[in-house]
């Protein structure tokens, strides 16, 4: 006589193929949780990938203040040359020349047009006073850049002179180009050749505030 089967039951009185597969889903969902915690944040707000991730080196920023002054005292002998245009040189607008007469508050010879491109207080200085180390010192005349002077500092008010370098005329450097205040005149822009004659009383000077370009 055939007894009868009896099938074991699992836990919680389910079959073992109910069993097996109530504990793969219970082990996935563990492993979920597991993922999930993982990439959430903590409680200070850093992730796992934050807290694993290396810092870059910082790229180093170049020191641009050296060309910061160069490009400003650039912009100075520009400024020089912009003010000694203000009185229309070589035009039917031009300031005419006086020794006693003033114009925009300095006087009207060279010296004192000189003092105006430079920014010097009013009414300006004379040609002697110019060549103070206050104001100027003397370069070569190889030297000379937008901005600076050339001087006859010698002699009286009547043969004393100064006059603006721009730039060379020729590349010889046989005359420059010059801002000027001569007499019966006014104001002029032409080309000149003082002090390029060996013994000429004009020297060439760099003011003091163009002194670094």
């Amino acid at each position: 006589m055939k007894g009868k089967h009896t099938r074991s039951k699992g836990i919680f009185g389910l079959s073992p193929r109910t069993n097996g597969a109530l504990v793969g889903l219970a082990v996935f969902g563990v492993a979920a949780t597991t993922v999930q915690l993982a990439e959430r944040p903590s409680d200070t707000g850093t992730s796992v990938a934050a807290v694993k991730s290396v810092p870059q080196p910082r790229k180093a920023v170049p020191d641009t203040s050296d060309r910061s002054e160069k490009k400003k005292a650039v912009d100075e002998r520009s400024e020089v040359i912009e003010r000694a245009r203000t009185w229309n040189p070589h035009s039917s607008d031009r300031v005419s020349y006086s020794q006693v007469r003033s114009h925009e508050g300095y006087r009207a010879d060279c010296s004192g047009y000189v003092s105006m491109a430079l920014g010097l207080p009013k009414p300006g200085e004379n040609t002697v006073g110019l060549t103070s180390s206050r104001h100027t010192s003397r370069i070569a005349m190889s030297e000379l850049k937008k901005g600076d002077l050339v001087m006859d500092a010698e002699g009286t008010n009547t043969t004393r002179h100064v006059v603006i370098f721009e730039k060379w005329a020729d590349g010889d450097h046989t005359s420059y180009w010059a801002y000027e205040q001569r007499g019966r005149y006014g104001t002029d822009y032409r080309t000149r050749d003082y002090g390029l004659d060996s013994g000429s009383e004009y020297k060439a000077y760099r003011p003091t505030k163009l002194s670094d370009a």
